[in-house]
């Protein structure tokens, strides 16, 4: 009897033990039921609209003193005070070309030194496809200092210069802009605009990359 007895001790302990072994793969499986793969964030997409392309007029501009191939130039964008940019464009440009001249400036570019010269934007230029002509890109007369570019069905915000730096977006956009025919600056097929027109390459310059 007393060995029965500890048979059904023993059986009893083994049910036990199984049952909890039951459990403990039950909530296993089921949290392995409900977990959800995780999934991978698609990579931005931006268009011309990220770029902050603005009209300027450059008040004051004067040749790098240690390079010869850059100017240096004080450009009126309707800010405070008129930022500071070089351009590398004394191959196609005497100073006197520069001065008072109405632009057209990539503005949402963060600050970096150019030989020393702490250049915060680029003005736009067309150019041809090795480089040896290279034009302004213009606004139209009617068009206000300080005015932002934008593209026909592309209206969104600017992206902020940090952002612009990290993701590399005008590295991005930039084979895309460029003239049409007319010499009109497009982003594709989206022609530029302003108050007063589009931006044109200062002697019609057609097919040409701008940057």
């Amino acid at each position: 009897a007393a060995g029965n007895q500890q048979q059904k001790g023993k059986n009893k302990q083994q049910q036990q033990q199984a049952n909890q072994n039951n459990q403990k793969g039950g909530k296993k499986d089921k949290g392995k039921k409900n977990k959800q793969p995780q999934q991978k964030q698609a990579p931005a997409t931006f268009t011309v609209s990220a770029l902050d392309i603005r009209v300027g007029k450059i008040v004051k501009a004067w040749e790098h003193p240690e390079s010869d191939k850059l100017f240096c130039e004080e450009v009126d964008l309707g800010e405070d005070a008129p930022r500071q940019i070089a351009s590398g464009l004394r191959a196609f440009y005497k100073k006197e070309d520069l001065e008072n001249r109405r632009v057209v400036v990539l503005c949402n570019l963060k600050k970096r030194n150019l030989v020393g010269f702490p250049s915060h934007g680029m003005v736009l230029c067309a150019s041809n496809a090795d480089h040896t002509a290279v034009q302004f890109m213009e606004p139209p007369a009617d068009a206000k200092v300080g005015e932002r570019v934008t593209f026909a069905g592309f209206d969104g915000n600017p992206e902020p210069e940090n952002k612009v730096a990290k993701k590399k977006i005008f590295e991005g956009l930039a084979p895309f802009l460029k003239t049409n025919d007319e010499g009109i600056c497009v982003w594709k097929e989206a022609v530029s605009q302003t108050s007063g027109g589009p931006i044109k390459a200062a002697k019609g310059m057609p097919g040409a990359q701008v940057s």
